[in-house]
């Protein structure tokens, strides 16, 4: 009997490893091989299936060389920032579609294979290709209608790419959630940024770019040749002390360990997006995981005491409630039949201190190199605000005057945008133009690409040409009706800060053009690199004189 039962425990045994076997063996080899050769019948070309690793170790080795040395004073970046995709586009672009039956609305972009007797048989489609980020295929497309497309879905089959779950230690809340969920955290938060609410907080914006333009004038005032400030520095300082005020109704110094901690997880983190993850790794207690969640607990805790904060006030009668996002969030927590408790507050809270902190200062300090670069350019955005304001601080009647400002400011946003990927997968299987492409695979829309293709801006596109965004955003690009500009995303899940980052980006450079000249340092290097947000690698020292 014992003999019996021991042989059935072996034999159930046997059966259960061979089951973790055969779902290994699918996992890193059979369903690669299949998604690639599903890729591959479609024409499309991209590098082999490595098991386990597919491109990672290639990528990090690229970036790495990348990183290692500057670059020269031009715009060309895509090489240093984004090295690995740019070789990909580069190598494996073109291809020819097996099915010529759908055509793209940019037909510049293809080109048709003829055979005298059979007529058509393919289409050559340019910025389009495949890589491997591990064991999924990473689908790269760099082509804007299809990005556009991608951007739009309506069905549910193209969502947020699956993170690593050490990536949600940076930013979760409404960035990350889908369907319903997604929808009904979106109109909560909406609210907070409405027009009229953000221009009721202009006089905060103003304010502190009133102290730090007055904490730039004493350095200036010590020297008669002009002082050096690190902008990168400074004008994270500036952000971060609007969104404090604007969005937490506290201020720069309450919240400055939040935003130091959360610079340091950003490194982590981005380390932990480029790497290799399988289940469970985020349990094993490495030196860097062990710091990712101190930091997390760290920032958890500080955003905790705000937000107590903020109760006590809100019962005292000393706030409203409603006149910044926090108080907002807490006011839709207490919302019959709303779901949200104070861990979601904490998480869109978190989300909010990073993109909107790291956005606009990032914007912002690649605004100022431009224009020490191009001070011809310096010149004419100063005069339109002294045209327009005078020795008075801007405020919100004038935003929408300042033409030359915004052109500047859109085109430093095509240079540089804050992301230069954007991520999505396929849930389920589904058309992506003439493509049919199967659930399971990653798709990365190169932003910084597009926005560097002379396709759509022309042979100057590694230029500095403000002119290009006279008429408008619509009219940019030399194709009629291609839309190839997406620094805040598209579509539905557009950046919801977008105005929140504009209004705040125009009225800090109107008020530093006001007051300073400003130049290029012998120490600056460039060296654009990407950590989450696009920014510069040594900082962006720049001498400055007044006005």
């Amino acid at each position: 009997m014992e003999e019996s039962m021991l042989i059935e425990l072996a034999v159930c045994f046997a059966i259960f490893v061979c089951f973790c076997v055969s779902k290994i063996v699918y996992s890193v080899y059979l369903k690669p091989k299949r998604l690639e050769k599903l890729l591959r019948q479609q024409g499309i070309k991209g590098t082999s299936y490595k098991l386990v690793q597919g491109d990672n170790l290639v990528m990090q080795e690229m970036a790495n060389e990348a990183l290692s040395k500057p670059i020269s004073l031009n715009h060309k970046i895509a090489p240093r920032v984004n090295p690995f995709i740019d070789h990909m586009v580069k190598k494996y672009g073109l291809y020819m579609s097996l099915d010529p039956s759908f055509l793209f609305t940019s037909v510049a972009n293809l080109l048709f294979v003829y055979n005298s007797s059979n007529g058509i048989l393919g289409v050559l489609q340019r910025n389009m290709c495949f890589s491997w980020s591990g064991t999924r295929p990473r689908l790269i497309i760099a082509e804007a209608e299809l990005m556009k497309m991608i951007l739009n879905d309506k069905n549910g089959h193209i969502q947020k790419l699956p993170q690593n779950p050490l990536v949600d230690l940076l930013t979760k809340g409404v960035l990350t959630f889908e369907g319903q969920k997604w929808g009904k955290r979106r109109r909560l938060i909406n609210p907070a940024f409405h027009h009229q609410k953000l221009l009721g907080m202009v006089p905060e914006f103003i304010a502190s770019c009133r102290k730090r333009m007055d904490h730039w004038k004493r350095l200036v005032a010590a020297s008669d040749e002009g002082t050096e400030i690190d902008v990168s520095s400074e004008l994270r300082n500036l952000s971060a002390d609007v969104i404090a005020k604007t969005a937490f109704g506290s201020s720069y110094e309450e919240g400055q360990k939040i935003f130091e901690l959360q610079q340091e997880q950003a490194f982590l983190i981005n380390e932990a997006f480029n790497s290799l993850y399988f289940p469970g790794l985020r349990f094993i207690p490495t030196k860097k995981n062990r710091r990712r969640y101190e930091v997390d607990k760290e920032i958890k805790n500080m955003l905790r005491e705000i937000i107590n904060k903020k109760q006590r006030a809100i019962l005292d009668g000393e706030s409203s409630g409603d006149t910044d996002l926090l108080g907002l969030l807490l006011q839709c927590k207490e919302e019959k039949g709303n779901d949200m408790t104070i861990d979601d507050v904490i998480e869109e809270c978190k989300l909010f201190y990073f993109a909107g902190h790291e956005t606009t200062a990032n914007w912002l300090t690649w605004t100022l190199f431009c224009l020490a670069l191009h001070p011809e350019w310096q010149e004419k955005a100063r005069q339109e605000v002294h045209q327009i304001c005078g020795d008075k601080t801007p405020d919100a009647d004038v935003l929408n005057q300042l033409k030359i400002v915004t052109m500047v400011l859109n085109e430093v946003l095509r240079l540089y945008p804050p992301v230069i990927n954007l991520w999505r997968f396929t849930a389920g299987r589904t058309r992506i133009g003439n493509m049919s492409v199967p659930a399971g695979v990653e798709l990365n829309l190169p932003t910084v690409l597009l926005h560097h293709s002379s396709e759509y801006w022309g042979d100057d596109a590694q230029e500095f040409k403000p002119e290009r965004f006279a008429e408008g955003v619509s009219k940019a690009t030399i194709k009629d009706q291609a839309t190839a500009f997406y620094p805040f995303g598209w579509g539905s899940r557009i950046c919801i800060g977008q105005n929140f980052a504009v209004i705040e980006a125009k009225l800090a450079l109107s008020m530093i053009l006001q007051n300073f000249s400003f130049k290029l340092s012998p120490s600056y290097v460039h060296a654009p690199h990407s950590v989450i947000t696009l920014q510069p690698q040594h900082g962006a020292p720049l001498i400055f004189q007044s006005v």
